[in-house]
């Protein structure tokens, strides 16, 4: 189906080419359309124009006015104030272009003209570590972009750059050769509710158990270090074990991923330990070119505006003194993979904001080294979860929040609230089944609803509420809009463009119209919260609508149809533009 545009775009259009015709010379000019309060639109374009033409911005409003001809979207036009167009719009033109995008399977969301291929770093858990809260906001705002971008017709490539590699896994890999059994052992298993719980057991048993003898033993300490450059070099029976290692916490990370509700295929997982082969080139392509010098041995790049506290310079550093590499070597290693072998157009690093310098560098460390084109590579930095103290988030105890525990802390809340809604006759397994849609839901639209840049606070009586902005809230509303045809019996929704609309199904009917404008938007910005924010006033808008508007009124067969076609459609729209969140709908709240 062809792209039905919205009504704003084909009266800005409008506006546009009677501007055009009145003045030539401002043929270019943006008319500055917006939804106003005074009227469906306002144009302020002409307050500027006049501005920069020396003119009066009156007369020029007047002369577009005169200049605009009759069409079938525009019902009246009028000068206001210093030079704005109010403008009023058919309420007929209105339901045609509804229907059409009612009628389209993308609810009119166009493709990108040219789209093109982003690669998408995401979700870095640490094998043999548990996830935290600090891992949510990656994992879920790395989700909702790849779901925007792919709907959009981008060819997006997921990468999962999870720490696998390192001086740790010398010491974990001495001590299950010293102890062969140790990740076989079932006792601190048996409460596991799951194979990842189960496995992150087993890991921390391991992890417990190999720090100990590290900080205790020198010779220990001495074996497990000389275990890192056999590890390095492919050494047959430590690979083996680093493989155990790895695939347990692959199990554990799955476990969390799908009580999450997001899909982490083992494909996209491309941890540190892939780009290990191409370390050496990468510090002899920098060093040979310049871009890299030696410095107290290390391997360093410099930067002008890149300075400690004392003032002197601060490098990225490549190689270590000892011959080690950092996480800057991998990096670089995996944007030379991503532009050269998978042909990325885009790269896109989900990633703390207090990573910021770090990526910088790293970014223009490529570019100076000619593996990474200008402004091809953007870090997505997010702020921090906080307690109700405006704290980083941490337990009673000043520990980091397990991830799974505060997953489940939040199905439980929300068991709660769709138990009291549910009422009598709803069986506990399909209340948990509701309270596990509701309950992620509310944690993942939490995070996406607020700016990434911004810290929020992580306050659970919130999220799971039925009142403000809340995913509950919207759950709700598209379980109130099923339950209405449920009730409307042989009544089915139809399109009537000849019927006038009342002014809450005008509200409803012009914010249904912009959802492909909003969603091009939240996905060309990367920013999902713009999404949720339209989401929430439809939400609100379809509220007053039905306290104001009877749907099934016998009486009037098609008004009802025609409600029953906006129901439909704000229906359409919350599940798709939830869905593209990654928050499930349920039919029944």
């Amino acid at each position: 189906m062809a792209t039905v545009p919205s009504l704003a775009a084909t009266v800005r259009q409008r506006v546009s080419d009677a501007l055009s015709a009145a003045l030539p010379e401002a043929a270019s000019a943006d008319p500055l359309l917006r939804r106003s309060d005074r009227a469906d639109f306002q144009a302020n374009g002409m307050l500027a124009l006049a501005k920069q033409l020396k003119g009066n911005p009156r007369e020029l409003a007047g002369k577009v006015t005169e200049a605009l001809p009759e069409s079938p979207e525009i019902a009246g036009i009028e000068v206001s104030g210093p030079g704005f167009l109010n403008i009023t719009v058919a309420d007929g033109a209105i339901v045609k272009n509804l229907a059409a995008r009612w009628q389209d399977d993308r609810l009119g969301v166009p493709y990108k003209d040219e789209p093109g291929v982003t690669v998408i770093d995401y979700s870095q858990p640490n094998v043999a570590k548990e996830m935290h809260v600090g891992h949510l906001r990656s994992t879920v705002i790395g989700d909702a972009i790849v779901q925007l971008l792919e709907h959009r017709g981008e060819k997006v490539i997921r990468r999962h750059h999870i720490g696998d590699w390192g001086t740790n896994f010398g010491m974990l890999i001495q001590y299950l050769i010293e102890h062969p059994h140790e990740l076989d052992h079932e006792s601190d298993t048996a409460g596991a509710k799951d194979a990842g719980e189960a496995a992150m057991a087993r890991l921390n048993r391991l992890y417990k158990a190999s720090r100990a003898v590290f900080d205790s033993d020198e010779a220990f300490k001495a074996r497990a270090r000389d275990r890192v450059p056999a590890l390095q070099s492919g050494d047959p029976e430590t690979l083996a074990l680093w493989h155990k290692i790895v695939d347990e916490s692959k199990t554990y990370f799955q476990a969390v991923y799908e009580e999450l509700d997001v899909e982490i295929r083992d494909e996209d997982i491309v941890g540190e330990s892939a780009y290990n082969d191409d370390l050496q080139q990468v510090v002899r392509d920098l060093e040979e070119s310049g871009v890299a010098v030696r410095s107290e041995g290390a391997l360093c790049v410099f930067f002008e505006d890149v300075k400690g506290p004392d003032g002197t310079p601060t490098p990225l550093i490549v190689q270590k003194s000892n011959g080690g590499f950092g996480y800057a070597a991998t990096d670089l290693a995996a944007i030379r993979n991503r532009i050269g072998a998978l042909k990325a157009d885009t790269l896109l690093y989900v990633v703390d904001a207090r990573q910021a310098l770090h990526f910088r560098m790293v970014f223009e460390t490529a570019q100076r080294a000619g593996w990474l084109p200008e402004g091809a590579a953007r870090q997505l930095p997010f702020g921090t979860v906080l307690g109700k103290d405006g704290k980083p988030f941490k337990t009673r105890e000043g520990e980091t929040v397990r991830l799974v525990d505060l997953l489940d802390e939040a199905v439980e809340r929300a068991a709660a609230v769709v138990r009291e809604k549910a009422g009598e006759g709803v069986g506990e397994e399909e209340i948990q089944r509701r309270a596990q849609q509701v309950g992620i839901g509310a944690v993942k639209y939490a995070d996406l609803s607020n700016s990434m840049t911004r810290d929020y606070v992580f306050d659970l009586d919130r999220m799971v509420s039925l009142q403000g902005d809340t995913s509950v809230y919207l759950q709700y509303a598209y379980a109130r809009v099923r339950s209405i045809f449920r009730r409307a019996g042989e009544l089915k929704p139809v399109p009537h463009p000849e019927l006038a609309l009342e002014p809450a199904e005008r509200a409803l009917a012009l914010h249904l119209d912009g959802f492909a404008d909003t969603l091009v938007t939240a996905a060309d910005e990367y920013a999902p919260h713009k999404l949720t924010a339209y989401l929430y006033e439809l939400a609100t808008l379809y509220s007053r609508f039905f306290e104001n508007c009877l749907v099934l009124n016998p009486e009037a067969p098609q008004q009802s149809e025609n409600r029953l076609f906006l129901c439909d459609l704000t229906a359409k729209v919350l599940r798709q533009g939830l869905d593209l969140l990654g928050i499930r709908t349920p039919e029944r709240l």
